[in-house]
């Protein structure tokens, strides 16, 4: 398979839809086993123009956006709300193949997030609550209490989604 996907790229051979070839390109990846194929780099930038990179993951693909959830009160959250453009890079180095998309960006509708953040896995809702994202912290193990505090206040209760996590749409 993977030599399949060395054959040089032609304009003719793709879809004229760029959302529908990139669909057909992510599948390629997951089907050929690459650790982590929904792994992008997004690229940000400060309002004063300072540029930062990070690796997250696509967590879903609309006709006009990218999806991604995170801490808006992290890095990467400050950087959108000052300066809401971003990149993000797939690098799928088995296949040859790198996809670029840059664009604008929105915040999710409160209930989308609130929609997938149920889906997660407790310990991830939990870690949400807990986690002071892109803050230094004194240790792993403050963080640790700090997970066991949340864990505790919502035993046997759902976790609510915290009002300072959610999803970001690269259009």
């Amino acid at each position: 398979m993977k030599d399949a996907h060395r054959s040089p790229l032609r304009r003719t051979s793709l879809d004229p839809d760029p959302v529908r070839q990139f669909k057909s390109w992510l599948q390629d990846a997951e089907q050929a086993g690459i650790a982590q194929p929904h792994a992008m780099t997004l690229a940000t930038a400060s309002g004063e123009g300072i540029p930062s990179a990070r690796i997250v993951l696509l967590r879903g693909i609309e006709a006009y956006g990218f999806v991604f959830f995170t801490n808006y009160e992290s890095l990467k959250g400050q950087n959108l709300q000052e300066n809401p453009l971003a990149a993000l890079l797939f690098y799928w180095p088995e296949l040859s193949r790198q996809v670029r998309i840059t664009g604008a960006v929105e915040q999710l509708e409160a209930s989308a997030s609130d929609h997938y953040f149920t889906g997660r896995p407790r310990g991830h809702q939990v870690e949400a609550h807990a986690s002071p994202q892109s803050r230094v912290i004194p240790g792993r193990s403050e963080l640790m209490k700090q997970f066991q505090a949340v864990a505790q206040t919502y035993a046997g209760v759902e976790v609510p989604r915290p009002a300072n996590w959610g999803g970001y749409r690269v259009i």
